[in-house]
């Protein structure tokens, strides 16, 4: 597996609605695997590659959604003292955005700060004030310029993201942003397995969409399905991996090392139900490691395919992660060949 490419894919800034980065990068990485690439209105890159072999009736069509964005924030005050407070676009923890390294993307550059809440520090607070876990509305950001500086330089509508790289360790990966950037690379891996395959052949037309805005509200993915009009969809997305002290082992959701995830539910959408049996009876028959899973809250751009136009069979492919929505999100490399290897095995498998 491309493991630089993953790196640069996880490094590189997007948030939802400003994609554009992202999109250009995974542009320069399938020249040759599509025989389309298009761009909607809203952003989300359209990559369609047509069937291979020939038949009397139409192809079935899959559309696998994998949305580009990571959570973030955006630029929504200035102040006289050049600190910058922001909105977020997506969903935070707060207690996971103390004390961070940031950076804020202008037309005018890339430009490192530190996030921190307003308030005393330790030495001078009360055992009241450290309880207190502030809002997200109470961070501002530092760039450690002069006032007149950073407004020169900053706006309002400026975006902002986490600041953290790339960590490969023995048998995991962490990084800020893996959701849902996994998803990109694994959609991505699994047509060039496809594509470098003895005989690459497929019966059905894949339709990647490389979708904006699922961190608020599986926007681009609704648009672009309703364009597509698939027969099959599949959301590609992380989920929970709850396999870490202090979470009992009925929330676990899943479990890193035991393979691909099989979403059968979650708050979004119910996976048809023939389909995940479909996408478990090839991942048996390739002896590739699978685990089942229900999340009870949380969603992914699988349930926009299902209810857009009259409707699609859909079931969702999900990639285990600890520490979502945090700099130090975490897969296990074998879950992610897994990840791949059976979304490669099931698409020449669609009549």
């Amino acid at each position: 597996m491309d493991m630089k490419l993953l790196k640069n894919l996880c490094e590189t800034p997007g948030i939802p609605g400003r994609e554009e980065r992202v999109r250009e990068l995974i542009k320069k990485n399938i020249k040759g695997l599509f025989d389309t690439v298009t761009t909607d209105a809203m952003g989300s890159l359209i990559c369609t590659r047509k069937a291979t072999t020939k038949s009397k009736k139409s192809p079935t069509r899959v559309m696998i959604a994998a949305h580009m964005d990571e959570i973030g924030f955006y630029v929504r005050h200035i102040d006289d003292r050049g600190f910058i407070w922001v909105n977020p676009a997506g969903g935070f923890d707060p207690r996971n955005l103390f004390s961070r390294r940031v950076m804020v993307c202008c037309d005018t550059g890339d430009f490192e700060g530190v996030m921190n809440p307003g308030g005393k520090p330790i030495h001078i607070s009360s055992p009241e004030d450290r309880k207190k876990i502030p809002e997200t509305s109470e961070f501002f950001i530092d760039l450690g310029m002069e006032a007149k500086a950073v407004l020169k330089k900053v706006k309002i509508g400026d975006y902002v993201v986490m600041n953290e790289p790339f960590l490969e360790q023995p048998v995991k990966i962490v990084s800020k942003a893996l959701d849902n950037r996994i998803a990109c690379f694994v959609a991505i891996e699994a047509i060039k397995k496809i594509a470098k395959g003895k005989s690459a052949k497929h019966a059905c037309e894949i339709v990647v969409v490389f979708t904006v805005q699922e961190e608020v509200g599986l926007r681009g993915a609704l648009t672009s399905a309703n364009a597509i009009k698939a027969d099959i969809g599949i959301g590609l997305d992380t989920t929970l991996a709850c396999d870490t002290p202090g979470i009992g082992e009925t929330d676990r959701v899943s479990k890193h090392g035991d393979g691909v995830g099989l979403m059968i539910q979650d708050s979004s959408m119910i996976g048809d139900y023939k389909l995940t049996e479909e996408l478990a009876k090839v991942a048996k028959s390739k002896k590739i490691p699978y685990q089942r899973c229900i999340l009870p809250r949380g969603g992914q751009d699988g349930a926009a395919i299902q209810k857009s136009g009259s409707g699609a069979r859909t079931a969702a492919i999900v990639c285990g992660t600890r520490y979502i929505h945090t700099v130090t999100e975490s897969i296990d490399k074998k879950d992610l060949k897994a990840t791949v290897d059976l979304l490669a095995a099931w698409l020449p498998t669609v009549k």
